[in-house]
């Protein structure tokens, strides 16, 4: 396949995901918001759950309505979008009527304006007489889900409705990668490689962090990337024992280590799905003897915490294990964050259970940062769990010392 063919997510899994949850809510209704757009200068991206269950991602103000109970099963599942408005097509593009092609196009059967959706919620909630909450509803600080606001509502009308949380239901799919999400993840790493080998071209003392940013993404751009899966991080010498540096323009001075969070963006527009790698590379090409010490008690780590990975495994027990060597080499007090997280449409993707699930894609990312040596070490790989054993799809990128020395050596030639 041709690097630039995009891979994409069939529709008929976005309907089969839909179907999933529809018989998980137990008769009740439950509605998932698109969002509203960011504004004329800025990308729109739709809330996850949305865009996990449609696959659609340019269509700000958009509702999915799920009703399990209707007696016509083509309205079970409806979606609302923002009225067809010419005055705005100017800025906006153009948007065509609801017709069978924007049926086809949408995925679904009952597509209708938002106008209509405050009396179909209400049509559906009289026979359901309870509303599932998939927007998170528990945590006081954060403003109320628009699912919630809009059950409340209802709840003040309807004698004898009620609202449940089932804010878990979404993740808990999510935390599982289909056969197509595993693809584009794979895909993401493939391009994520080249980023990483561009800044081994470009990797010695005297180049500006930055330089090897721009390096690394402009790989990715040239490879059937959108641009990276989160800000690139960049750190050398002590920035490098900042966790989230985020200047990234200093200047990389002979001796350094230099440590790279990085990872390539792919799917449509905006959106889609990523990987997450770190690297520790020394500027000059070599290692040295502390430099060394320091890097083995680190891969160590990463790679028997990689080897423990399976379906049901906690990740408190991957933390213990991976904190364990870095404990008893007389480095605990200088790991200061955990051992990692599954990625998916986020870079820290859901995690609803404590529990690694089998089909999860994890990061494994043990580190030693030591200040006053100036000297950070992260590394990180991204793992996909399966009950025949952990397959890591970015190990291709070199990261024993050897493997780095040889490679930095081979472009100097």
């Amino acid at each position: 396949m041709d690097q630039h063919e995009l891979l994409e997510i069939p529709q008929e899994e976005f309907a089969a995901r839909r179907e999933q949850l529809s018989q998980s809510l137990d008769g009740a209704t439950a509605v998932v918001f698109a969002g509203k757009g960011g504004g004329l200068h800025d990308d729109f991206h739709p809330d996850l759950n949305f865009q996990y269950l449609t696959g659609i991602i340019d269509e700000p103000g958009a509702i999915l309505l799920l009703n399990p109970e209707d007696p016509n099963p083509a309205r079970r599942e409806m979606l609302f979008l923002e009225p067809h408005l010419p005055e705005l097509e100017r800025w906006d593009g153009w948007r065509g009527p609801i017709d069978a092609e924007l049926r086809k196009k949408m995925g679904f059967k009952a597509l209708m304006r938002t106008s209509a959706f405050p009396q179909m919620l209400l049509n559906a909630c009289k026979v359901s007489l309870q509303g599932l909450c998939l927007h998170p509803i528990a945590n006081h600080e954060q403003p109320l889900g628009p699912d919630l606001e809009a059950f409340q509502k209802l709840q003040q009308r309807l004698p004898g409705f009620s609202i449940k949380d089932g804010s878990r239901l979404v993740p808990l799919q999510r935390a599982v990668k289909s056969a197509a999400e595993r693809a584009m993840i794979e895909r993401s790493a493939e391009i994520t490689s080249k980023g990483f080998a561009a800044i081994l071209d470009v990797l010695k003392p005297g180049v500006n962090e930055f330089d090897l940013q721009e390096a690394a993404e402009h790989a990715y751009r040239s490879n059937g990337s959108r641009g990276p899966f989160y800000g690139t991080i960049v750190g050398s010498g002590f920035n490098a024992t900042i966790l989230h540096y985020r200047s990234n323009n200093a200047r990389v001075e002979d001796g350094d280590l230099v440590v790279i969070d990085s990872g390539a963006r792919y799917g449509k527009g905006p959106c889609g799905y990523g990987s997450d790698v770190t690297r520790t590379y020394p500027a000059n090409g070599r290692f040295s003897d502390r430099q060394k010490e320091v890097y083995s008690i680190v891969l160590e780590s990463m790679e028997t915490t990689i080897a423990a990975v399976k379906p049901g495994i906690a990740y408190s027990e991957l933390d213990s294990i991976s904190r364990k060597i870095i404990t008893d080499a007389g480095f605990g007090d200088y790991y200061p964050h955990g051992i990692g997280h599954p990625i998916g449409l986020e870079v820290h993707d859901v995690q609803p259970e404590t529990v690694v699930p089998e089909g999860a894609i994890i990061t494994i990312e043990p580190g030693i940062y030591l200040p006053e040596e100036k000297m950070g070490i992260r590394i990180e790989d991204d793992i996909l769990v399966t009950a025949d054993g952990p397959v890591n799809l970015t190990g291709n990128i070199p990261k024993t010392i050897e493997d780095i020395e040889a490679a930095m050596a081979d472009r100097a030639r």
